[in-house]
């Protein structure tokens, strides 16, 4: 990932919330790939759905998140994940 393009991200992040604050983490994924995003939010209430002819899985996960740069760490971590769409 672009470190500008972090950077400016977690300034949208500090001015948008006050941490700790809930999160919505929106994911679109090849089917074959979810397990991959599901791994990143062992413990939490991950909502599917899986495109009309299959190909693809929206995921969706909200959580408390401690900070920014927590978010951050998820979004890096998911952006090794091949055909992956952060929203």
């Amino acid at each position: 990932m672009d470190a500008n393009w972090l950077e400016s991200f977690r300034e949208k992040l500090e001015n948008h919330y006050a941490w700790p604050s809930m999160y919505m983490f929106k994911f679109i994924v090849p089917d074959n790939q979810r397990a991959q995003v599901k791994n990143l939010f062992t413990g939490h209430t991950i909502h599917e759905k899986t495109s009309k002819k299959g190909k693809y899985t929206s995921i969706s996960v909200e959580m408390m998140m401690p900070s920014s740069q927590s978010v951050i760490d998820i979004y890096v971590q998911a952006s090794t994940i091949e055909g992956l769409i952060a929203l």
